[in-house]
């Protein structure tokens, strides 16, 4: 993963408005608000729209959770998102993914993934190589997907997509208890 200059400051979350804060209080760990937010929260109204797409993706999808986070994680991985990869990792493990899950998302889709699997894999680096799913990665998500759960994981990685590119570009650095934290 690359390291990058934070480019926006955290934002003075006690000059934040009713609202705000309230995004605030509900973007926390164990107590502190998370960097992505306080960077974020700068610019509250984009917050605000944004997070209901985001909050579909994170809890109202037709997609189970260890499905959704394969994705995430590899999309993050291939745009090489530090914050992206280590929150997720995280989030992914509590989805039921393990570590040696966890390495092959970084592998890519040859690393020994069941059919399925490797399609959700795939599907990311098809997006990211070539803003379309191939007909082949197509062919095999449809045996086990409907539409609507396909349509949830192109909008899925799309999303993290984005993240990946606003913490990049914005230089969020990582939240304290996150394990790459410790090596900087």
């Amino acid at each position: 993963m690359v390291s990058r200059k934070q480019r926006i400051p955290f934002c003075d979350l006690s000059k934040l408005d009713d609202e705000g804060r309230q995004m605030a209080e509900r973007a926390t760990v164990d107590g502190q608000v998370l960097n992505i937010f306080k960077v974020l929260l700068n610019h509250p109204r984009l917050v605000r729209n944004w997070g209901r797409f985001g909050n579909y993706i994170l809890q109202g999808s037709t997609l189970s959770a260890r499905e959704r986070e394969i994705a995430i994680l590899r999309i993050g991985w291939l745009n090489q998102a530090q914050y992206e990869w280590e929150q997720h990792v995280l989030v992914g493990k509590r989805a039921g993914l393990n570590d040696a899950e966890i390495e092959q998302i970084k592998k890519g889709p040859q690393a020994g993934w069941n059919r399925h699997d490797a399609a959700l894999v795939q599907a990311a680096d098809d997006l990211f190589e070539n803003s379309v799913v191939s007909d082949d990665t197509w062919k095999t998500l449809s045996e086990t997907y409907n539409t609507q759960q396909i349509m949830d994981l192109v909008f899925s990685i799309g999303q993290y997509n984005l993240v990946s590119w606003a913490l990049n570009s914005f230089g969020v650095p990582l939240d304290d208890f996150l394990p790459g934290a410790q090596k900087h």
